[in-house]
This record gives C-alpha cells, sequence and structure tokens, in this order.
C-alpha cells in the first residue's frame, strides 16, 4: 500500500522594501518550524515572495503566516 503525503506550496508576499537581513531571518524562522519541508524567497526574480512547501498534517497555513508577520504585519497569503 502506497502513503501519500499531502505536501502543498503557499506564497506569502512581503512588503517589497522589508531588507535583506529580514528576509533571510523570514527563510530560517519558518523553515525551522515542525512541518515546513523548505521556505525561500526568489531574490532575483521575486524577493517578496516567499514559497512554502509543508506538510498539511503537520502545520496550517495561518501558522506559517504567523510566523513571517512577527518581521512584517501586513504579509498576505497568497496561495499557489
Amino acid at each position: 500500500m502506497e502513503t501519500t503525503i499531502n505536501t502543498p506550496d503557499i506564497l506569502i508576499y512581503v512588503h517589497p522594501e522589508l531588507s535583506a537581513d529580514d528576509r533571510t531571518k523570514i527563510e530560517n524562522d519558518v523553515a525551522k518550524r515542525a512541518g515546513v519541508i523548505s521556505a525561500h524567497f526568489d531574490h532575483h526574480k521575486h524577493p517578496h515572495a516567499l514559497t512554502v512547501l509543508y506538510k498539511l498534517d503537520a502545520i496550517s497555513e495561518q501558522e506559517i503566516l504567523a510566523s513571517v508577520r512577527k518581521y512584517d504585519p501586513s504579509a498576505s497569503l497568497v496561495g499557489l
């Protein structure tokens, strides 16, 4: 029997003027959360868009968004 792991992607936009240092902090903070597989900004094409791959049964979109909002209270969940 094959086990399927539900690992959706979400996209979170932060303010375009958020510093590179804060974006790095966001990546590190989100990536270390239980259930998050990866979190990264495309620093060249879309530096304000954070892509997060996570395990749906381990963490919610809202928990991930709350981690980002510690650095940018106006961050918004876009989805994928």
